[in-house]
């Protein structure tokens, strides 16, 4: 059932904060000990249109973090993602670590924002990243109520979140591993139903990478997997060496596939990105035109789309997007090299510049004409 009467928000895309600088902007900042909670029953927002918050460096003070928030604000969107890692979030068993998320999901509340939450037992080809006390689990020793009761205390901790991506990129993990969708099929179904009595208000489901279902025929992947309350897509319109090799108008056709394979449930597009990088054949002027043909996407298809969040607000310098090591729970979030994309220094060159030049600012705090376009059209969807 679509909530945007309720409330209502995106690889790689990532807030991407170091973990020691947000541990010490806590000294400076009250942390939040009672659930962090937003009425926007009588918004008028375009509630349902996103903005994930990053900043241009991967190291930030609590000052510089808090302006971009509040320049994400300035859009009028009323939605962001916020990615969780259970190894950070819950380092020893029943005891929770809130420095970071207390932080972002402050920030996020003073802002108005409704929460796309990413927590990840799947996360591409990559299992976790877990805790340490689990033991290296494999997806049949996760254990569904373990999982649903580290949610559940996250959820009762963070009332702005309404939306869980429980398995993301959940393709390229099954891609090599069909043999494990029933097992994981069966987790989340578990899980699932244990949180929706728990809380019948939030939407749980999964998340796939639009062009590598669309580029390597994984359809049959996401055919098994359409379970749970939402199905969730990200996208970026790119062939396997990470070239953009459609016009604005051929990407925005394709997001006609996530309609299809949906199979009738809601949409999310969790993350949805156009770099301007010139490396991988992007622009400034091919960034404006997508940003206009996805909205036009979304106004043919508003029923059926729960939420579609734009992948960063700001540029990152290249050679900070993307690695062969995965730093994903540690210091920073990053987009990882997938099966698809491969794993050679050529594709991750290409993919690093693709996701640092894919934000609405550059590196020099330069709007680019997207950004302008991106509020134009919140501006449209607010006055109708």
């Amino acid at each position: 059932m679509n909530r945007k009467s309720s409330s209502v928000i995106i690889i790689g895309g990532v807030i991407a904060i170091v973990v020691a600088i947000l541990a010490m902007a806590m000294t400076t900042t009250t942390t939040v000990t009672e659930p962090v909670i937003i009425d926007n029953t009588t918004a008028t927002y375009a509630t349902d249109i996103g903005l994930t918050v990053n900043t241009p460096n991967q190291t930030v003070s609590l000052r510089q973090l808090d302006q971009a928030f509040t320049t994400a604000a300035s859009t009028d969107v009323k939605r962001t993602n916020i990615y969780i890692f259970w190894n950070i979030i819950e380092p020893e068993q029943g005891v929770f670590d809130w420095k970071q998320t207390d932080v972002l999901m402050g920030l996020a509340e003073k802002n108005d924002f409704n929460v796309t939450l990413f927590f990840s037992v799947v996360n591409g080809r990559i299992l976790g990243p877990f805790p340490d006390w689990m033991d290296d689990p494999t997806i049949d020793t996760i254990g569904a109520e373990r999982l649903a009761d580290t949610l559940d205390a996250i959820l009762l901790r963070y009332h702005i979140v309404d939306t869980v991506i429980i398995g993301g990129s959940t393709e390229s993990q099954f891609r090599d591993n069909e043999h494990n969708i029933s097992s994981y099929k069966n987790l989340f179904n578990e899980s699932y139903n244990i949180l929706k009595e728990r809380h019948p208000d939030v939407m749980f489901g999964n998340s796939f990478a639009l062009h590598n279902v669309i580029n390597s025929d994984l359809d049959y992947i996401v055919d098994q997997l359409v379970v749970g309350d939402v199905i969730a897509f990200s996208y970026i319109p790119v062939d396997s060496l990470n070239d953009i090799i459609k016009t604005p108008a051929e990407a925005a056709k394709d997001m006609d596939r996530a309609v299809e394979l949906a199979d009738g449930k809601q949409i999310g597009f969790l993350e949805v990105i156009w770099s301007t990088s010139d490396f991988v054949s992007g622009s400034e002027d091919s960034q404006h035109e997508f940003v206009k043909e996805i909205f036009e996407f979304y106004s043919e298809n508003e029923s059926e789309i729960e939420f579609m969040t734009w992948g960063r607000l700001y540029d990152r310098h290249n050679g900070t997007c993307a690695s062969e090591e995965q730093n994903i729970g540690s210091e920073t979030v990053t987009i990882e090299s997938d099966s698809i994309l491969g794993t050679n220094e050529f594709v991750i060159e290409r993919l690093d510049r693709y996701i640092c030049n894919s934000g609405f600012i550059d590196v020099n705090g330069q709007s680019k004409p997207a950004f302008d376009e991106f509020k134009n059209q919140i501006g449209l969807i607010n006055s109708k």
